[in-house]
C-alpha cells in the first residue's frame, strides 16, 4: 500500500494522464492469462524511455516495486503484482522505426505487437521469425521477457537469436544501452542475459531486432499416425535424414476430437495423432522438400497424407491447429497449460508417460505442441472453483515437470517461470546455478524492486564449492570440472593469478602454440581464437584445458553435441563430418580450441546461414574462480528457465570462469554447396553489390570481399557461398548470378575448393611476426560510408596502397571489416587505430585489435571502446572473481 507521502511525491513527478491509482482501473492488472493473482498499487503508462526513467527514479526513492507488463498474455504469472507496487503498461510505447532494409534490422519499442512488427517487415521483403501463438496480442517486450518462440523455432530459433541491442532503464533510474546494430561488441553479452529474465533485471524499453529475408515460397502437409508415440518417432526420422522443415506441429486424438466438435477442420479424428509439416524457401525447392518429408513419414507409420495444393488447402490445415483454444473454451471453464521441453528424440516415450500421469489423476488432457523443438504443451481441463480438482491438476503438472527434467529437458520452453514455477527451479538447478542467478539479480537490482518474487525461489541454498587443492606444478592440466574447481579455489585463497591455455603442459617448455580460452587479445605467439593473455601481465600458474578434450555426449537425433572445451575445433569438425552434421564453430587456426573460440567470440562468415556462436551454445559446464561448478542450460533449443548463464561466457575472454565443456547445437551437413567469385574494381563496388544481393539470400553462408591476389592492378574479389539442398542452391545461385550480371561488374566464376569462410580463414592465418589484425564492427548499412570515410578522410588511402600497407577483408553480411597490416612502429599503429575509430562517433560500432606484435603489446589501446555496461561488467567480475585470479586483460584492464 502506498503511503500518502509517496502518492504526493508521485503527483509532482508524473503527469496525471500517465498513471492511475483508481482501484477500479487496477482490477484489469491483477492477473495475466494464467491462474495467479495479485493487487497493484498503481498503473503507469509511459510514452518514452525517459518517462520510464523518471518512474524508476521515484520507485527507487520510495522502495516501490515495478512490474513491466506487455499484452497480458503471459501464462506463468510473470506480470502479476503479487507484492503490490506499480505495473508499467507499455501500451503507448508501440513505435516501429523505419525498417533498415539494407542492414536487415529494425528498432521497435517494447509495446509493439508481434504481428504488427512482422507485418511491417514483411512489407519490406523481410521476416521476423519468432511467432508465439499469442502473436496477435503479445508484444515484443513480453516476447523478450520470456524468450518466446512458436511453431517456426525449430528452423529459425527463438527471440534471443534476433535481439541485437536493448535500451533499458536500470533499477536506479538511469538509461543504459546493451549491444546495438553492429555485431560482436566487445562486452559481456548482457543482451542474452536480459532476454528471458522476465523483467527482473531491468525494464527494457526498446530493441534492435535482426531480420532475415522473407522466404518466397511455403508448402504445408498434414499426416496421420496410429499413436502419438509413433508420430514422435517419425519427427526424429525426418530430422535424422537431414531435413529442416520450417514447422513440425503435433496434435493428439483427444485434441482433434475436441476441435472437430467446435469447428469442421477436416482433421483425421480416427487417428491417434496428426503432424503438420511446413517447408519454406525458394519455390523451386518446395516440392522436393515436402515429397521427401512425406516419404519419410510414410515409411515411419504415417498415413492419410494431405499435401496442400493451394493457399485455401493450407489455410484449412492450419485452421484446425489454431482452433484448439476456442474448442477448449466450449468444453471447460479453464485449462492448465503445462510448458515443458525435452530433447525431441524422447517425444515417443515421454508423450505416453504424460498420458499415464493424467489418467492416474483422473484428468482430461489434450496435446497440441511444437514437436520439432520438443516443446510440449499438455492442456489439462480444469475448473478453478473446484479446489480438489485443481490439487490434482497441479500435482500432475509437478510430475510432468519431473518427468521432463529427468530426460534432460527444461521446466519451461517459452512461457517462463514467473510465479507459477519458482519452486520447480529446485528441480532443474543446483544451489550453484541458483546462487549465481541470485548474484546477478543483486548486481542489477540490489533493492529487489524489479518484478520481485518472480523467477528465483524465495530460499536459495548456499553454493557448494570444491575442496581447495593447490596444483602440484605451475602448469597443470585437470581432467574434470571438480579438479578445475579444487585448483581455482586454492589459487583464489592464495591470490595467485592463472591463465587458461589449450596446449599440453609438456608444450609449455617447447614454446609450441597454445590454443584455448582467450583471456585477452593476444601477443606472440598467437593465432586467432587462441588464448594468450595480454602482456605485460604475468600469471603465476597456467591451467591447460588439453585434457578436457573429449566428446562427452553426441546426440545426432537431437542435433547437439557436448564436448570438452579443450578439444580443438579442427578435431571436432572432423568428428562431425563423419556423421554428416556440423556446428557453427569455425576457427582460422588449426590449434584453436572450442573453449578459445567461444571465449573470444570468433564468428566466421557462415553465421549468416547458421547463426552466431551465442545462438548455437545450448549449455555449458563452467567453474567459477571460487571453486563453484555450474552446469547451466539444457540441450534443447527452447529453454527459458532462469537466466541464460552460458551465454555470458561467450566473448568474456576467460575473465569470469573456466569453460569445462559446452553443448552445441548441430545442423545437418548441407547436401549441396556452391561458391562463386567475381572480380570487382573497388571495395565500394563490392559493398554496393553485396547490398543488392543480400535481400535474396535465404541459404547463403557468407558474402566476403577481399583483395584479388592474382591482379596486376588494384582489384578486389567478392565471394558468395550458398549451402542447402541441390534445388535451394541452384535457385539462389541463379538469382545471385543475374544480379551480378545486371550490375555489369564482371562474370562470376565457380570455385571448386574455396568458400566464403575458407577465404576468411586464409586471410586471418596469413600472418608473420610483425602482423597486426584489427576487427571493425559497424552497422551493416553504414559499411559503405564508413569505408569511404577511412579511405578518403585522413591518413593513408586504403584503395591506393592496400598492397603495401593495408590488407582489408569484409564480411559484408555481418558488417565486419578486418584489416591486416605490419605497422612500422607503435606510433604508426596508434595512428591507424585512431583513423579507424574516429568515424565511430557517427556510424556507431568499434575497432579492436585481435592480433598484435610482441613489441607493441604494452603500448596500444587494444579496445578503444568503453561499453556503457562497464560498471555491470566490473561488478560481475568482482562478484565471481573477487581475488582477481583470472587475468582480466582487455576491456577489464581497469581491474588489474
Amino acid at each position: 500500500m502506498l503511503s500518502q507521502s509517496a502518492v504526493k511525491s508521485l503527483s509532482t513527478r508524473l503527469k496525471s494522464s500517465h498513471y492511475s491509482i483508481d482501484p477500479i482501473e487496477l482490477i484489469t492488472y491483477e492477473i495475466d492469462a494464467g491462474f495467479d493473482r495479485g493487487s497493484a498499487d498503481g498503473i503507469f503508462f509511459p510514452e518514452s524511455t525517459e518517462d520510464v526513467s523518471q518512474m524508476m527514479a521515484w520507485a527507487s526513492e520510495t522502495g516501490t516495486p515495478l512490474i513491466a507488463r506487455g499484452g497480458g498474455t503471459g501464462l506463468a504469472g510473470g506480470a502479476v503484482p503479487d507484492q503490490g507496487g506499480f505495473v508499467i503498461s507499455f501500451a503507448r510505447m508501440n513505435r516501429i522505426d523505419p525498417i533498415d532494409t539494407i542492414g536487415r534490422s529494425v528498432t521497435v519499442e517494447v509495446g509493439a505487437v508481434n504481428l504488427d512488427v512482422d507485418a511491417a517487415v514483411r512489407a519490406c521483403g523481410l521476416y521476423f521469425p519468432p511467432d508465439p501463438s499469442s502473436q496477435r496480442s503479445s508484444v515484443i517486450g513480453g516476447n523478450m521477457g520470456t524468450n518466446a518462440g512458436g511453431p517456426h523455432c525449430f528452423k529459425y530459433g527463438v527471440t534471443t537469436n534476433y535481439v541485437m541491442g536493448i535500451r533499458a532503464v536500470m533499477a536506479d533510474g538511469h538509461i543504459q544501452c546493451f549491444g546495438g546494430r553492429a555485431l560482436d561488441y566487445p562486452e559481456y553479452d548482457f543482451c542474452a542475459l536480459l532476454v528471458g529474465s522476465e523483467g527482473t533485471l531491468a525494464v527494457m524499453t526498446e530493441a534492435d531486432l535482426r531480420l532475415i529475408p522473407n522466404p518466397s515460397g511455403v508448402k504445408t502437409m498434414m499426416v496421420a499416425f496410429d499413436t502419438i508415440g509413433e508420430a514422435g518417432k517419425a519427427v526424429s526420422a525426418v530430422i535424422a535424414a537431414g531435413l529442416v522443415p520450417a514447422t513440425l506441429e503435433m496434435m493428439d486424438q483427444a485434441a482433434m476430437q475436441m476441435i472437430t466438435q467446435f469447428a469442421p477442420a477436416g482433421l483425421p479424428v480416427e487417428a491417434g495423432a496428426v503432424l503438420i509439416v511446413e517447408v519454406d524457401g525458394h519455390p523451386e525447392s518446395l516440392d522436393t522438400q515436402i515429397e521427401e518429408a512425406a516419404d519419410l513419414l510414410d515409411a515411419n507409420g504415417g498415413f492419410d497424407i494431405r499435401i496442400a495444393q493451394s493457399e485455401a488447402d493450407r489455410a484449412q490445415i492450419w485452421y484446425g491447429r489454431k482452433s484448439a483454444a476456442g474448442a477448449l473454451a466450449r468444453l471447460s471453464p479453464r485449462y492448465y497449460l503445462t510448458d515443458v521441453t525435452v530433447p525431441r528424440s524422447h517425444l515417443g516415450e515421454v508423450l505416453p508417460e504424460i498420458e499415464t500421469i493424467c489418467q492416474r489423476h483422473q484428468l482430461k488432457a489434450i496435446n497440441v505442441f511444437h514437436a520439432g523443438d520438443g516443446n510440449l504443451h499438455p492442456l489439462i481441463l480444469c475448473d478453478e472453483e473446484d479446489q480438489e480438482l485443481m490439487e490434482r491438476v497441479h500435482q500432475a503438472g509437478k510430475e510432468i515437470i519431473a518427468l521432463c527434467v529427468a530426460r534432460n529437458g527444461s521446466i519451461s520452453g517459452e512461457h517462463g517461470i514467473g510465479m507459477e514455477k519458482r519452486e520447480a527451479m529446485y528441480t532443474m538447478f543446483s544451489p550453484n546455478e541458483l546462487r549465481a542467478m541470485h548474484e546477478i539479480k543483486e548486481i542489477f537490482d540490489p533493492g529487489n524492486l524489479l518484478n520481485p518474487g518472480k523467477v528465483l525461489p524465495e530460499m536459495i541454498p548456499e553454493a557448494e564449492r570444491a575442496e581447495p587443492f593447490m596444483p602440484t606444478s605451475r602448469t597443470f592440466a585437470p581432467e574434470t570440472a571438480e579438479e578445475v574447481g579444487s585448483a581455482l579455489a586454492a589459487l583464489s585463497l592464495k591470490g595467485e593469478r592463472v591463465r587458461i591455455s589449450g596446449c599440453d603442459p609438456t608444450d609449455e617448455q617447447t614454446g609450441e602454440e597454445p590454443s584455448g580460452q582467450a583471456n585477452a587479445p593476444a601477443s606472440r605467439p598467437y593465432q586467432p581464437g587462441s588464448n594468450h593473455s595480454l602482456a605485460p601481465i604475468q600469471a603465476g600458474y597456467t591451467l591447460s584445458s588439453s585434457r578436457l578434450n573429449q566428446v562427452v555426449h553426441f546426440a545426432p537425433d537431437d542435433l547437439y553435441i557436448q564436448v570438452g572445451a579443450g578439444m580443438k575445433v579442427s578435431d571436432l569438425q572432423r568428428f562431425l563430418h563423419q556423421h554428416q552434421v556440423q556446428t557453427a564453430l569455425m576457427a582460422p587456426s588449426l590449434g584453436a580450441t572450442v573453449g578459445g573460440v567461444l571465449a573470444a567470440n570468433v564468428n566466421s562468415p557462415q553465421r549468416s546461414r547458421y547463426g552466431s556462436l551465442r545462438d548455437n551454445l545450448l549449455a555449458a559446464t563452467v567453474v567459477l574462480p571460487d571453486g563453484r561448478v555450474m552446469q547451466s542450460g539444457r540441450p534443447v533449443v527452447k529453454n527459458v528457465a532462469g537466466y541464460d548463464l552460458p551465454k555470458i561466457f561467450v566473448g568474456s575472454y576467460g575473465s569470469l570462469g573456466v569453460l569445462v565443456d559446452v553443448t552445441l547445437k548441430l545442423t545437418p551437413s548441407p547436401r549441396s554447396s556452391q561458391s562463386i567469385r567475381t572480380i570487382i574494381e573497388s571495395m565500394e563496388a563490392g559493398l554496393r553489390l553485396s547490398q543488392q544481393i543480400a535481400p535474396h539470400l535465404l541459404n547463403c553462408s557468407g558474402v566476403v570481399i577481399s583483395e584479388q591476389a592474382e591482379a596486376t592492378q588494384n582489384a578486389y574479389q567478392i565471394v558468395c557461398t550458398v549451402e542447402g539442398s541441390a534445388e535451394e542452391v541452384a535457385a539462389e545461385m541463379t538469382i545471385i548470378k543475374e544480379i551480378i550480371e545486371q550490375a555489369g561488374v564482371g562474370s562470376p566464376k565457380e570455385l571448386a575448393f574455396s568458400t566464403a569462410t575458407s577465404e576468411w580463414g586464409a586471410f586471418m592465418a596469413d600472418i608473420n611476426a610483425n602482423s597486426m589484425i584489427i576487427r571493425v564492427g559497424v552497422p551493416v548499412a553504414a559499411l559503405p560510408d564508413y569505408w569511404q570515410t577511412i579511405s578518403e578522410g585522413t591518413g593513408v588511402n586504403i584503395d591506393g596502397k592496400q598492397s603495401d600497407e593495408w590488407h582489408p577483408f569484409v564480411d559484408s553480411l555481418a558488417g565486419l571489416l578486418y584489416i591486416r597490416t605490419d605497422p612500422e612502429s607503435p606510433d604508426a599503429a596508434r595512428d591507424l587505430l585512431d583513423q579507424l575509430r574516429r568515424p565511430m562517433a557517427t556510424t556507431g560500432g568499434y575497432a579492436v585489435v585481435v592480433l598484435q606484435p610482441d613489441s607493441m603489446a604494452p603500448q596500444l589501446d587494444l579496445w578503444g571502446f568503453m561499453p556503457e555496461s562497464m560498471n555491470l561488467m566490473m561488478a560481475l567480475k568482482a562478484c565471481w572473481d573477487p581475488a582477481g585470479i583470472l587475468l582480466p586483460g582487455g576491456y577489464l584492464r581497469q581491474l588489474v
